[in-house]
């Protein structure tokens, strides 16, 4: 993933930080494992909308980024377990905040596509 030099720039720290949580589901997996350690298909259980090969590639970014830790066990079959670094476990307020919003708006973020359409329709 292509990353921009923040550390040059002024002002750009919540874009530094959009940039490590961007998408549909980095904050979604990084939520899921707050409560611990988990393997690859019990996140994949928990985001049911998500795709094997996406999951795969936004794990990959993750731990790219220094935010969660993937441990390999030399067992048949394979296991891989996943869990959040120190770096990622700073983020905890972060995604709580997150959640807490998203709780607050629900109804509104639910309802928005249908407004609009009833909107456009009148």
């Amino acid at each position: 993933m292509k990353r921009s030099n923040f550390a040059h720039r002024p002002g750009c720290a919540v874009e530094a930080t959009l940039d490590l949580i961007d998408g549909k589901w980095k904050g979604v997996i990084l939520f899921h494992l707050q409560n611990g350690t988990q393997r690859f298909g019990e996140l994949r259980r928990r985001m049911p909308g998500i795709t094997q090969r996406m999951l795969t590639k936004q794990l990959r970014a993750l731990e790219d980024d220094g935010l969660i830790i993937r441990k390999v066990y030399a067992e048949v079959p394979p296991r891989v377990d996943y869990r959040l670094s120190e770096i990622g476990e700073s983020l905890r307020p972060v995604i709580d905040t997150l959640k807490a919003w998203g709780e607050r708006h629900r109804e509104r973020l639910s309802c928005a596509p249908e407004a609009k359409l009833a909107e456009a329709a009148a």
